[in-house]
C-alpha cells in the first residue's frame, strides 16, 4: 500500500468523463442526478484497507481536527502539532490493516496519536513525567479531596479561553496528565502505563496540575489582569 500525501494532495476523485464522449445511458435516459449517500466510517474503513486512497482521503477529513487538537494540547507547539498530526495519519495509513475494531476506531487513532506525541518528546530527552513527584497531595489546601477525582471548578469554567492558554502554560508532566485525563477521558491506569509510571504519580500529576490552572485562572479572572 503505498503512502498518502498529506494533506494537501489528498487523492482526487476520478475525473468526470470528457466533453465529447459517448455515454450510451444519456442518450436513452433522461439525465437524473442522484442524491449519493455519504459512506459510513465502517464502510470508509473497509475501503482503506483494501486499498483506496480516495476513501482514506475521506477518512483523514472526519479526524484531522481532532487529532490535530489533542497534539495541539500535548504539545503546545503549533508547527509540532502540525508535524504529529501528519505523522499520525502517516502512521494510520501503514497501520491499518491491524484495526480489528475491538475498539471505537475513534478510541484506537487517538491512541496512536498520543503514543506517537510520547515517542516524540522521548526522543527529544524530554522527560514526560516527574518521578519523584510527591504523593503528598498538599492538604492544606484541599484537606477532604480525592486528587484523583474529576474537578468540577476546571470542568465548569466559563472562560475556555483562559483554560486552553492556562492548559499551555503548564509544565509538560502536568500537562500531559491533565490533557489525558481530564479532556480526553483516560483512566489513571492507562495514563500509568503510558507514561511508564505509577498509578499514584499520575494522581499526583493531576492535582497539582489542577491547583496550577485554578491559581491561573483566579489571575486571568481579575480586573486589572482583564486591563
Amino acid at each position: 500500500m503505498s503512502h498518502p500525501r498529506l494533506p494537501a494532495h489528498l487523492p482526487e476523485p476520478p475525473p468526470r468523463s470528457q466533453a465529447g464522449e459517448t455515454d450510451p445511458v444519456a442518450h436513452t435516459a433522461p439525465s437524473v442526478t442522484a442524491a449519493v449517500p455519504p459512506l459510513s466510517e465502517t464502510d470508509l474503513i473497509v475501503r482503506v484497507q483494501a486499498g483506496d486512497d480516495f476513501a482514506f482521503g475521506q477518512l483523514y477529513s472526519l479526524h484531522k481536527k481532532r487529532i490535530y487538537s489533542l497534539c495541539l494540547r500535548m504539545l503546545s507547539n503549533t508547527a509540532e502539532a502540525e508535524d504529529l498530526t501528519q505523522e499520525a495519519f502517516l502512521q494510520l495509513h501503514r497501520k491499518i490493516a491491524s484495526f480489528r475494531g475491538d475498539s471505537s476506531f475513534s478510541t484506537w487513532l487517538h491512541r496512536l496519536a498520543v503514543n506517537i506525541v510520547l515517542m516524540h518528546l522521548r526522543k527529544k530527552g524530554l522527560s514526560v513525567v516527574s518521578m519523584d513527584e510527591s504523593m503528598d497531595p498538599a492538604p492544606e489546601k484541599s484537606p477532604n479531596r480525592d486528587f484523583g477525582a474529576l474537578d468540577q471548578t476546571l470542568v465548569g469554567s466559563i472562560d475556555r479561553l483562559a483554560l486552553e492558554r492556562a492548559v499551555a502554560d503548564l509544565p509538560a508532566g502536568y500537562r500531559l496528565v491533565f490533557v489525558l485525563h481530564d479532556i480526553e477521558g483516560y483512566e489513571h491506569p492507562e495514563i500509568a502505563a503510558l507514561l511508564d509510571c505509577s498509578i499514584g504519580n499520575s494522581k499526583s500529576q493531576l492535582h497539582k496540575a489542577r491547583l496550577k490552572l485554578r491559581d491561573a485562572l483566579r489571575t486571568s479572572s481579575r480586573p486589572e489582569a482583564r486591563r
